[in-house]
């Protein structure tokens, strides 16, 4: 049964007839074919009884940025352009309607996605990284590749990054001869490709597993788009950092003679599908591969190619996520023609909700990236958080074409492909992580999740809050009050019934109380924080805390 809207599922019909796909080509991209493609992917399945595999699924997990609900056309009727590609995954596949990053920005959620643990648990408790620093995520930290990869498969990252990297010398005295350490190759990756961090942090090149072929020995600064509200990182560039200031007015970040902001969907494409194609052979003999593709876009830099400028209706927002299906369609149409498709498991999320353009798009186009939710980035309501969430696995997936209205975390994926490939957690790995594989195999799985928690993440307004089932409780913070929505009838969390149900929010806030100071979610031993007490846990006192945790066990 097709739930989904008539008009993706004619647009879908089209894509699959249609012409041919781009070459390696970063340019030689078809505007016949342009309008009609967008898949983002994940994928991570296990064996249904009635659909039984002899192999374990190739997995792909396409994570997109600053993308809200209300950008997927399948969820939101009223879009203002189309995504057949994602609408695909969800006619073939499961919408997860109720599936939430792990916080509502960048750096934070993507820990949280690849370990299966909060971020807030380490020493970052608000806000992103730059492009050079500390991986977030330690050596010895599980993540979705380590995982993987010790179960004997090929593993993959290729694109955006984001927790951290260690470059060979200081600014303005690099030696890129030698290696980048503390990166993906060390968390679990076989390969990589892409960009440390979000484009307006600099340190941009191509890099390759440890390498740029062209080193970052330039340097620029955002610059004006002449097509949206925000900036562009383009050639020209300059000679030194002061040459940039300037320009204009801002000290210049290194950057690559090479780089250019618009070939970053192409070449990850490029590359993923590369790297793809020298692992069939392999993937068909019993060795399967997991790929981590990580696109820029919706982010800012808002750049869509020329190719796109002019399709659907809602200016070069829309045109950049149609472009960013399209390649997600690129990537699927290689895994038909190799013979990889039904044995593959792709999933697609966002890492948190919409920037503020979202009120640009909602009053010049009359298109909402929030999806009717509350806010969008940053924040702890349910725009920040609640995100598109699908999943495609032909082979895997009982009764595909179905939504699953239930709460799912991002978090929940370790859990859920170790599940899938039959590997055993240890305690102090993926704390926060809880296995849905059983909502991919049983149309009426009784699956219900863990108390989840969500994080607002904008300067002072960092709060926290906690969920389940359909109850949500926003923590106090300063003179802020605690706040209850019920979400099974308050979706936009316009009414606040924490005083007609006290009773609910003492059981809340023992229950976050218990999550935040054992360590885990989990069934389990507890686990360290990776600090003590902060403040940002205004509901309790440091006495409080630290009274919860007696000789490793929660009272």
């Amino acid at each position: 049964m097709n739930v989904f809207s008539p008009v993706a599922s004619e647009q879908l019909s089209k894509f699959e007839n249609g012409p041919a796909l781009m070459n390696n080509n970063i340019f030689a991209i078809s505007p016949t074919f342009a309008p009609t493609a967008i898949v983002i992917a994940l994928s991570c399945i296990s064996v249904v009884p009635t659909m039984a595999t002899d192999t374990r699924p190739n997995i792909i997990l396409i994570f997109s940025d600053d993308q809200g609900y209300g950008d997927v056309s399948a969820l939101n009727p009223d879009a203002k352009f189309q995504t057949p590609n994602l609408d695909r995954l969800a006619n073939e596949g499961i919408a997860f309607t109720n599936g939430h990053s792990s916080d509502s920005v960048c750096t934070p959620s993507r820990y949280g996605l690849l370990t299966g643990r909060y971020c807030w648990r380490t020493t970052r408790k608000q806000g992103v990284m730059g492009a050079e620093g500390e991986c977030l995520i330690s050596d010895n930290r599980t993540t979705l590749a380590s995982l993987l990869r010790e179960q004997g498969y090929n593993t993959a990252m290729v694109g955006k990054w984001h927790l951290g990297m260690d470059f060979p010398g200081a600014p303005e005295d690099r030696d890129w001869s030698k290696p980048i350490q503390d990166m993906p190759l060390d968390k679990g990756f076989d390969y990589f490709y892409g960009v440390p961090a979000s484009l307006n942090f600099g340190i941009l090149a191509w890099f390759e597993n440890r390498y740029a072929a062209v080193p970052p020995t330039m340097y620029t600064n955002k610059k004006p788009n002449q097509r949206m509200s925000d900036y562009r990182i383009m050639p020209p560039y300059d000679a030194s950092p002061q040459e940039t200031r300037e320009k204009l007015k801002r000290k210049g970040f290194e950057i690559a003679p090479d780089f250019v902001d618009s070939e970053c969907l192409t070449r990850f494409t490029n590359k993923a599908i590369q790297w793809m194609d020298g692992k069939v052979k392999e993937a068909k003999q019993g060795k399967p591969f997991f790929l981590y593709l990580p696109y820029t876009s919706p982010h800012y830099p808002v750049c869509p190619l020329p190719e796109f400028h002019g399709q659907g209706s809602c200016g070069a927002y829309g045109e950049f996520l149609i472009e960013t299906d399209y390649h997600v369609g690129r990537i699927m149409a290689f895994l038909k023609d190799n013979g990889l498709d039904e044995n593959t498991l792709v999933v697609f999320a966002s890492d948190n909700g919409p920037e503020n353009h979202w009120k640009q798009s909602l009053s010049n186009f009359g298109h909402d990236s929030r999806g009717g939710f509350r806010e969008g980035k940053r924040s702890v309501y349910e725009g920040g958080h609640r995100l598109p969430l699908l999943m495609r696995w032909p082979s895997g997936i009982a009764d595909p074409s179905r939504r699953w209205d239930g709460v799912i975390g991002q978090v929940d994926l370790l859990a859920t492909f170790a599940d899938l490939v039959g590997a055993t957690l240890p305690d102090n790995a993926g704390e926060d992580s809880q296995s849905f594989a059983s909502v991919l195999r049983e149309p009426n799985s009784n699956h219900q999740r863990l108390p989840l928690i969500n994080h607002g993440n904008s300067g002072a307004q960092r709060r926290y809050s906690i969920t389940d089932n359909n109850w949500k409780l926003v923590l106090p913070t300063g003179k802020q009050s605690s706040e209850l929505y019920d979400l099974s009838v308050d979706r936009s969390e316009e009414k606040n019934v924490a005083g007609v149900h006290p009773e609910i929010v003492e059981r809340l806030t023992q229950q976050i109380n218990e999550i935040v100071a054992k360590g885990r979610t989990t069934p389990g031993a507890p686990q360290p924080n990776d600090t003590d007490y902060w403040t940002d846990l205004t509901w309790m006192t440091k006495k409080q805390y630290e009274e919860l945790v007696v000789g490793g066990e929660i009272k």
